[in-house]
């Protein structure tokens, strides 16, 4: 397994509430609707433009074939895991949380890896599903982690106001 690369700051930082959890998630969620947003017109004016025609991706548009596309609806999934992934194994932090000063990290100040950021991607959707319970959960629990921490070995971090300061 590869060494993970370690964070920086770099320090003991407070587990991230979930005010500023939200906060990010907001925040990042805008992105991802832009993300999702121009994934879509690709598809739809490239790919499937290219496939089938202007004239009858028109038709297919108009009939309301196009609402439930399995193809799209998984390049969507991957785009979205993708654009997580990303930032979370890189730096720690989306831009949501970079804004809001918090981090997804390993205990040990190292950022995770891919298979951590499917396993948070994964168990975050799961935590929509029932309710937000998996991200209210950080209320109960003494070490402040969504079902999302616990499920891919991650916290969450709430760095120190200075930090993007270096």
């Amino acid at each position: 397994m590869a060494k993970h690369h370690q964070l920086r700051p770099q320090g003991d930082f407070p587990a991230a509430g979930l005010p500023r959890r939200l906060a990010a998630i907001f925040y990042d969620s805008l992105l991802c609707i832009a993300l999702m947003m121009v994934v879509t017109l690709l598809y739809q004016q490239v790919i499937l433009r290219s496939i089938h025609g202007s004239e009858r991706l028109k038709e297919l548009a108009e009939s309301g074939a196009l609402n439930h596309d399995p193809i799209l609806s998984t390049l969507l999934l991957f785009s979205l895991f993708g654009f997580f992934a990303k930032f979370w194994t890189h730096n720690g932090q989306t831009l949501g949380m970079q804004v809001w000063g918090i981090r997804v990290q390993n205990a040990d100040g190292t950022a995770i890896d891919l298979w951590q950021a499917l396993l948070r991607f994964l168990i975050a959707i799961i935590s929509w599903l029932a309710a937000g319970l998996g991200f209210l959960w950080t209320l109960w629990d003494k070490q402040k982690r969504s079902w999302h921490d616990m499920y891919s070995g991650s916290c969450v971090v709430q760095l120190p106001k200075n930090s993007h300061k270096k």
